[in-house]
């Protein structure tokens, strides 16, 4: 008889915790490579989170609400479309273990998702909302670093990044890691520094942040709510905006 297939092994919660901390972050060879090395890079991008940009076109799409955003609606959904081919990649560095291990430092409150959801009828006439982008990451202290995000239309990342970006404002939180620079995070802001430079910015960075991810989102959240709320009374009162457009504005003065 054969027996069942062998638990995959996760990388204990505290262990993650820990390596982040000291600037050092697990990757994988291939989706079913059950071995993780540990990379510490010589050269972090980081956020400035004053200093993200928005273009005219992307402050547009968020002030217009083109896509319901949402924190920690579908952690796994969003971490498993990071883990999908892509074009640019021939291998996906999130692995099957990867993934449970961030899985559970989640259910632990310490991994996060943004998420991006569009309208879509499916063809058959019942209209439901579809998963189109999104991002995830680790939080410790009031840092987040960013490990994954993905796209299924345009724009739908960068809708997740910004209301990352400003829920990270909000609740205090002074550091935003995004690991390796690119291109793509050199035109939204991002800074390289070195190793060294990175790790006093996180010691820096300890404490409590005044408020949780998941909550800095919830209080954007109910504006919409309050801002419906307001379209469907009948006293004429003028609607709150909406929460994209607090969103956009709290990057006006610095984009």
């Amino acid at each position: 008889m054969h027996g069942s297939p062998a638990p995959t092994t996760i990388i204990p919660s505290e262990l993650l915790l820990t390596a982040y901390r000291a600037g050092v972050f697990p990757m994988a060879d291939h989706r079913d490579d059950p071995e993780v090395f540990w990379v510490e890079p010589r050269e972090r991008a980081v956020f400035p989170l004053e200093d993200f940009r928005v273009s005219k076109s992307l402050r547009k799409t968020i002030r217009q609400d083109r896509f319901r955003v949402t924190c920690d609606a579908d952690f796994a959904a969003t971490i498993a479309a990071c883990a999908e081919p892509r074009e640019a990649f021939a291998e996906s560095w999130i692995s099957h273990r990867i993934e449970a291990s961030y899985l559970a430092l989640h259910h632990a409150g310490h991994a996060h998702s943004f998420e991006c959801w569009q309208a879509d009828d499916g063809g058959d006439g019942e209209e439901r909302c579809r998963l189109v982008g999104g991002l995830y990451g680790v939080a410790f202290d009031r840092v987040f670093c960013g490990e994954s995000m993905f796209s299924r239309v345009p724009d739908a990342s960068k809708v997740a990044l910004a209301w990352l970006v400003a829920c990270m404002k909000s609740a205090g939180y002074r550091v935003l890691d995004c690991q390796f620079m690119t291109d793509h995070l050199a035109s939204l802001g991002a800074q390289a520094m070195p190793q060294k430079a990175y790790l006093e910015k996180v010691r820096e960075a300890r404490g409590t942040p005044d408020a949780s991810l998941p909550q800095a989102w919830a209080r954007y959240a109910s504006v919409s709510a309050s801002a419906l709320s307001s379209e469907a009374s009948e006293d004429g009162a003028e609607p709150p905006p909406s929460s994209g457009k607090l969103i956009a504005q709290s990057f006006t003065k610095t984009s």
